[in-house]
């Protein structure tokens, strides 16, 4: 396990599972930083009587995400505005500034969709922890347990839990298929500018949340409603004038990336159920746009 190679396989894994439920690339290297000090402040000996360091690591690396989305709930009480997971591209060949390739860690699959971990942040830090390493990393509850320090019933039970909430979140949420389909509409609408159009195309209840960490402008708080959404949006034009709307590609399926003298400005991301937009995520802070500056 000492060998180079084999560690960084493993970073690559711990990565992915850190990611997945901390939200953030930045928290996420933070985390997996501090598992393999702690693999490497241990001596030799004790090193060598882990049967299964893979797996030691993992432990680790979820224990020490539990401990910071502890410490995460606090630091968000005192952001600007909203907060929302940072949006990766849907590219494995993208190289961060803080790191090399660390989406050739992150699959990218639903489990990284902007809809699913906006889910995931209702759910406290110990169901997160569970549902995570049981439901996408297949991790058995005796060992989940270990990491989040209860009886493996317990842990069955906070997956459970969260499998539950995270279902009844995502009722009636379109298939790849459907969600391209409208978010096309949906950006088709709002370039020609009509209120109606957009209108037609969201849910009466939809849901709007911007992003900009207190450094650019942003809607302090959700925008409720149809009317107001559409509004809110058609409004953005001449906000930002020079602003270039482009179809991307997201776990989610078809987004928008915006932008302005040719910097990406705003990742603009859907939930789509029962052919209608249902949320609408606006990402403008610019310290989770780093790997769309890079892509």
């Amino acid at each position: 396990m000492d060998g180079i190679d084999a560690l960084e396989d493993e970073r690559r894994g711990l990565l992915a599972l850190s990611y997945r439920l901390l939200g953030t690339v930045a928290d996420a290297e933070d985390a997996v930083q501090e598992t393999y000090v702690r693999w490497y402040r241990m001596s030799a000996a004790e090193r060598a009587v882990i049967v299964n360091p893979a797996a030691w690591l993992t432990r680790v690396a979820g224990r020490i995400c539990l401990d910071m989305l502890g410490s995460a709930r606090a630091r968000r009480e005192r952001y600007v505005g909203e907060w929302l997971p940072e949006p990766v591209p849907w590219s494995s060949s993208v190289v961060s500034v803080r790191s090399v390739d660390p989406l050739d860690a992150v699959t990218l699959d639903d489990s990284v969709s902007m809809a699913l971990l906006v889910v995931l942040e209702s759910l406290t830090p110990a169901e997160r922890v569970a549902f995570v390493l049981h439901d996408v990393f297949g991790m058995p509850f005796a060992e989940i347990a270990a990491t989040v320090g209860r009886t493996p019933d317990s842990a069955r039970q906070l997956a459970s839990q969260a499998r539950r909430r995270v279902q009844e979140r995502r009722v009636g949420a379109a298939s790849r298929e459907q969600h391209d389909a409208v978010a096309r509409a949906f950006a088709a609408a709002a370039a020609t500018g009509e209120l109606s159009a957009l209108i037609a195309l969201l849910d009466p209840d939809v849901v709007l949340r911007s992003d900009g960490g207190g450094k650019v402008s942003a809607a302090r708080r959700p925008v409720f409603g149809a009317d107001r959404v559409a509004r809110f949006l058609l409004g953005l034009p001449h906000l930002n004038p020079g602003m270039v709307l482009a179809p991307t590609l997201m776990p989610d399926g078809v987004a928008f990336l915006a932008s302005i003298d040719g910097r990406v400005d705003t990742i603009i991301s859907l939930a789509v159920r029962a052919d209608r937009v249902a949320e609408i995520y606006l990402m403008r802070n610019p310290d989770k746009l780093t790997l769309w500056h890079a892509s």
